[in-house]
């Protein structure tokens, strides 16, 4: 009954959702994260935006390229992932990539934006998770985004009398009503993600400079769509549906 429960989470609730702000460290963590549940939630008329942290300008191999091009790049490619979801907005704080860490300022930038956008729900990254699977370490700006996204949702972008600042700025405080923390190694909520599984896929593919616009020689073999659809489907195996996302799930109180 729990697990029936947790699998229809997203559908009993789907009609308390007006407003849903998506908070991560760069250009296409959402997609790779999330995009299954986000194009779900646009499919059902919901408002959606996206804060990001970095423009992601450290991700490349390639020792010609710069950090300032690589960010144009990635910041076209992030604006055209959110509008193959159907999201709203998209607001970059520029902060630099692959040295990300939860500063107050960090902090602070979130909350305006939480405040600026006044969600329902926050989804974001899991801020324990260092580590999923054989291989996989998790990035230190992911970590320390879902930090500074926590401790500006709860208390925040809540209170007050915490960056007196933003309300010189006219921003008031806010209380976000659900949190969904995904990439996390402890998940209690799996959305049904089989109806929305095609435009995560055509999201991450415009990610090009980070997946590719066809095979890739680095890995032979390796196809974007084929590895998507394992990954869903082993998520969502358990659970008895075909394709689902997984997250650490929050009501506040």
């Amino acid at each position: 009954m729990a697990e029936e429960r947790q699998v229809r989470m997203s559908e009993e609730q789907k009609q308390e959702r007006k407003s849903i702000l998506v908070v991560v460290a760069h250009p296409d963590d959402a997609e790779f994260m999330a995009a299954g549940t986000i194009g779900k939630w646009g499919q059902e008329g919901h408002e959606i935006n996206y804060v990001l942290c970095t423009a992601g300008d450290k991700g490349s191999s390639d020792r010609s390229m710069s950090p300032s091009k690589l960010a144009e790049i990635r910041r076209a490619e992030q604006r055209e992932a959110c509008n193959r979801l159907g999201v709203k907005e998209l607001v970059f704080l520029n902060y630099e990539d692959g040295v990300l860490q939860n500063t107050l300022g960090l902090r602070r930038d979130i909350v305006r934006e939480i405040r600026r956008f006044r969600p329902d729900v926050v989804l974001c990254q899991d801020p324990t998770s260092r580590w999923s699977a054989q291989g996989y370490i998790n990035h230190p700006d992911h970590r320390a985004a879902g930090d500074a996204t926590l401790d500006s949702v709860y208390p925040s972008a809540r209170d007050a009398m915490v960056f007196p600042e933003l309300l010189c700025e006219g921003f008031e405080p806010h209380k976000v009503l659900e949190v969904y923390v995904g990439g996390t190694n402890v998940p209690d909520v799996f959305v049904d993600i089989e109806s929305s599984i095609h435009l995560k896929i055509a999201a991450l593919k415009a990610h090009v400079s980070q997946v590719g616009d066809g095979p890739r020689p680095d890995r032979p073999g390796w196809d974007l769509e084929t590895v998507i659809r394992e990954r869903a489907g082993q998520v969502g195996q358990a659970q008895g549906l075909k394709y689902a996302e997984s997250y650490k799930y929050f009501r506040m109180r």
